[in-house]
């Protein structure tokens, strides 16, 4: 149990106290958009230094190369479902405009598109651990992929700080800017693990 482990647990931990500041300060829009922005940064934040840490010092380790991409699934997932439904709510609002309504449809697809790519890079991870290729680390479209993500959930939570709780109207272009970058990585990241790895499904 090394600093990078122990800073991957602390990412996974983080996961129940981001929900928590969406769901209880859902009445103060702007302090819950800025907070929670701040503990998705946090969380990120560990996901960087996990990392270099086990790489300099040379405390990489079996566990670190599985939870730490494991982590990161739940760090992304839980923000991308939890900034979709809370966009829905908001949508569903009388005051609500059009601008929220065809956002949180754009999240939808995206936040689909995440949990399709990343549960089909996992069935590679199984079959590359089951097959003896041990496990596969991550890339730089892998590590592309995920920096993109964590700049469009922190984007969205900053406009909406800005927009819903200072009604200020950005119109959410950085947020649909940043998705669709976040999308195109996604999937481009995908495309070009499944490429590396198509030989584990060789009969």
């Amino acid at each position: 149990m090394n600093v990078p482990n122990i800073l991957t647990i602390l990412r996974a931990l983080l996961v129940p106290v981001f929900i928590s500041v969406l769901i209880y300060l859902e009445p103060f829009p702007a302090a819950c958009g800025f907070i929670a922005a701040a503990v998705f940064g946090i969380t990120s934040l560990t996901d960087m230094l996990d990392g270099k840490i086990a790489r300099k010092y040379n405390l990489v380790t079996t566990f670190g190369k599985v939870m730490d991409p494991l982590a990161d699934k739940f760090m992304v997932f839980s923000a991308m479902i939890s900034i979709t439904v809370k966009f829905f709510i908001l949508s569903g609002k009388s005051d609500a405009g059009v601008n929220e309504k065809v956002l949180a449809n754009v999240l939808l697809w995206v936040t689909t598109i995440v949990v399709l790519r990343e549960l089909a890079v996992t069935s590679v991870r199984l079959v590359s651990a089951q097959g003896g290729g041990g496990v596969i680390p991550a890339n730089f479209f892998g590590k592309a992929k995920t920096v993109t993500q964590i700049i469009a959930i922190l984007i969205v939570l900053l406009e909406y700080a800005i927009n819903i709780g200072f009604g200020v109207n950005t119109l959410w272009i950085a947020s649909y800017i940043s998705l669709a970058l976040m999308t195109f990585m996604t999937v481009a990241s995908g495309v070009n693990y499944f490429v590396l790895n198509a030989k584990y499904f060789k009969a």
